[in-house]
């Protein structure tokens, strides 16, 4: 299957073309019909001498309905523009082209209906004029009479060229469909319909439907193409879709069906602006809010632009603006929309989304920046240089962004990373100079608690997870760099400085006196006597000079080897005051050093309460 929709001037013959094309009645409503004037989106098919399928989506031309116009149009890839011969090219002409224009349609067909009123050459030479400075100027065009048919098999045959040009979606994209139509169905529930541009949708399958109250898991129960019931539809094609899980008060024209998973929700969003008529867009005469068409939604937004004023100032000038709708939108890199002053009624601009998360801009002068950063981003999703932008990234942003999993795979492949993070080379050799700064800092004001805990070490490279601290080392180590050391959870010198000599004169007076009497640990009296407190005994034990057996019992690193060969002389089986006698010490020291002894595995109790040496019978 493949989508069309229609495009011009309200009463133009859209819809009457519509319906010589397909024998089907486009417009949905009494009213329509009543009117002669299409208010809301109406849906026909038909089949092509080729055997292709056409799907139409008539539009309404009223100027009231150039909202409705481009719900229809926007998540469309071809276009069958209608001008009339007997009134020509008109108001609304217009801005359904400049719509079309910025939007970024390039495919399509001018048809000049009413042929049979007045002679065609003047309407067509002219919309073709018109359409050539929008960049439409390669369109064919068919002349035709809706009334008497002439014209209308030319017109089939060039609607089969048409599609037939159409780039082939991928069947295995992500699905992203605008919802443009809800409604009940008694007995079935709620049915949604829009235009799926890419992708698959099939009955039983699971997605997500993303609306202004946040994003709802739902169900396909059901799906039709063309009025009839199929298990899936791959598109591009016009689909009903039966959800179970929503009600039909949940859901409405612009809410989105979307892989779970796969899309961000955009808050903020820089894009480029690109004028209409080959005319420039100077951001600084922009309204602060317009509204922001994409898909089949239609969104206010805040505007600002990002390049700075003469006197410095952030805030005017440049074709690069950052958007703020007022609900969260699922857009990735490189989609195409369309600003619109509702106050004016005209179409401001097309936008290219340039990046759909967006760093904060807080200092002065950020937004000048943030536009010479994004000056050469042209709007494909490129994995290399959002991961330069960006420093570091998830893999699984980078798709949601838009950039194919291809690309992502092999970037991975030739970065370093951890835990699902991509971090860019020249990022990772900045935040290893930013750890070597921070803990040469953090050891000279604090010798006795050398290196910093790796979440501290995290922040202060500037790195989003703790993760990326080891990658960071070991990329340094790599390149030759091995200053630093992840060791017990702490980033430390590789080659530590040393302990202050006060610490150090103090334990060689400790060391003397332990080797005299191994066992005689000294009480907190003495240890504040020689100047060793808390901090001061933890960094000797971080040293290797002490063994720490509870916080203020503390004996020389070998106490333990020591301590087993005196308890191996005590046969089979020993006591607590045996134990104590034969280390030559008090209880103070012999219960937490026999408790030592029993967490690591070289004693065990016995069952009347003793003690011995694992493995002795």
């Amino acid at each position: 299957m493949h989508v069309v929709c229609t495009a011009g001037h309200v009463d133009h013959g859209k819809s009457t073309l519509v319906r010589a094309l397909t024998g089907m009645e486009p417009d949905r409503f009494a009213e329509e019909r009543r009117r002669g004037m299409t208010i809301d989106l109406g849906f026909a098919w038909t089949t092509l001498p080729g055997g292709r399928t056409v799907a139409f989506v008539d539009v309404p031309g009223h100027e009231r309905f150039v909202t409705t116009m481009l719900a229809g149009a926007g998540p469309v890839p071809a276009v069958l523009f209608v001008v009339a011969a007997d009134e020509g090219w008109m108001p609304q002409s217009a801005e359904h082209a400049d719509a079309l224009e910025a939007i970024g349609v390039r495919h399509g067909l001018l048809v000049v209906t009413r042929s049979d009123l007045l002679e065609p050459e003047l309407a067509r030479d002219e919309a073709l004029a018109e359409l050539a400075a929008r960049g439409l100027g390669d369109w064919g065009c068919v002349c035709v009479s809706g009334a008497t048919g002439e014209g209308l098999d030319a017109l089939r045959t060039a609607l089969d060229d048409l599609v037939a040009a159409l780039p082939v979606p991928d069947p295995d994209a992500d699905v992203r469909l605008w919802v443009d139509r809800a409604f009940t169905i008694r007995g079935a529930g709620t049915v949604v319909t829009g235009t799926l541009p890419a992708g698959t949708v099939a009955a039983g399958r699971d997605l997500a439907l993303d609306t202004d109250g946040g994003r709802i898991p739902v169900g396909v129960r059901g799906l039709q193409a063309l009025g009839e019931t199929v298990s899936g539809a791959q598109g591009p094609a016009r689909v009903a879709v039966n959800l179970r899980g929503v009600t039909l008060e949940q859901v409405g024209r612009g809410d989105v069906l979307l892989t779970p998973g796969a899309w961000p929700r955009a808050t903020e969003t820089d894009v480029r602006l690109h004028g209409i008529r080959g005319l420039g867009v100077d951001a600084s005469a922009l309204p602060l809010e317009l509204t922001l068409h994409a898909g089949s939604a239609a969104v206010r937004v805040r505007v600002r632009p990002l390049l700075p004023s003469a006197d410095g100032e952030d805030g005017s000038g440049g074709d690069v603006v950052r958007l703020r709708p007022d609900r969260p939108l699922p857009l990735r890199i490189g989609d195409r929309a369309v600003l619109r002053d509702p106050g004016s009624r005209r179409i401001v601009a097309g936008v290219t989304v340039l990046d759909v998360d967006p760093p904060v801009l807080r200092r002065r002068g950020a937004a000048a920046r943030r536009a010479a950063e994004l000056a050469t981003v042209t709007g494909t999703p490129d994995a290399a240089g959002e991961l330069a932008r960006r420093g570091a990234v998830r893999a699984s942003d980078l798709r949601a962004m838009g950039v194919p999993a291809a690309d992502v795979d092999a970037l991975g492949a030739r970065v370093p990373g951890a835990a699902g993070w991509l971090l860019d080379p020249d990022r990772a050799a900045r935040a290893a100079t930013d750890l070597v700064a921070a803990v040469t800092a953090h050891d000279a004001a604090d010798p006795l608690d050398p290196g910093l805990p790796a979440a501290t070490a995290r922040r202060a490279a500037g790195l989003p997870d703790v993760a990326l601290v080891e990658v960071v080392l070991a990329d340094a180590a790599r390149r030759g760099s091995d200053g630093l050391v992840l060791d017990g959870g702490r980033v430390r010198a590789a080659r530590p400085t040393g302990l202050p000599g006060p610490v150090r004169e103090a334990m060689s007076v400790l060391r003397t006196e332990l080797e005299a009497a191994p066992f005689a640990a000294p009480d907190a009296g003495r240890l504040a006597e020689l100047g060793l407190g808390s901090r001061a005994l933890a960094s000797l034990e971080r040293a290797g000079e002490l063994l720490r057996v509870t916080s203020d019992v503390v004996l020389l690193p070998d106490a333990q080897d020591r301590a087993l060969e005196l308890l191996r002389g005590l046969g089979d089986e020993f006591t607590l005051s045996e134990a104590r006698q034969a280390l030559d010490t008090t209880r103070r020291v012999a219960v937490p050093l026999l408790e030592l002894l029993g967490r690591r595995g070289h004693t065990e109790r016995t069952p009347d309460g003793g003690h011995r040496l694992r493995g002795s019978s």
